[in-house]
């Protein structure tokens, strides 16, 4: 299958998922995410957590806050 293929196949759902603000490049950090809410509610400190996934997913300690507050927003509204 070719890649575009499979973006006419997937048409209308990447528009509606880009329209509501979400990057597609983000998917790659969902595991990060969860395991940051897993720390969380373990009682870990966020300092302590955004430094250990930093260095796990070899990123910037910026990038994990960005991410972190990006997953926790509400979706833009979505016109029809």
């Amino acid at each position: 299958m070719k890649v575009i293929e499979i973006l006419n196949f997937n048409k209308e759902l990447l528009n509606r998922i880009r329209g509501i603000g979400i990057r597609l490049s983000d998917c790659r950090y969902i595991d990060l995410y969860n395991e940051y809410q897993t720390l969380q509610m373990q009682g870990e400190k966020i300092t302590y957590i955004v430094a250990v996934l930093s260095e796990k997913y070899s990123i910037s300690e910026r990038k994990v806050y960005d991410l972190v507050k990006r997953f926790n927003s509400n979706c833009k509204s979505f016109t029809v």
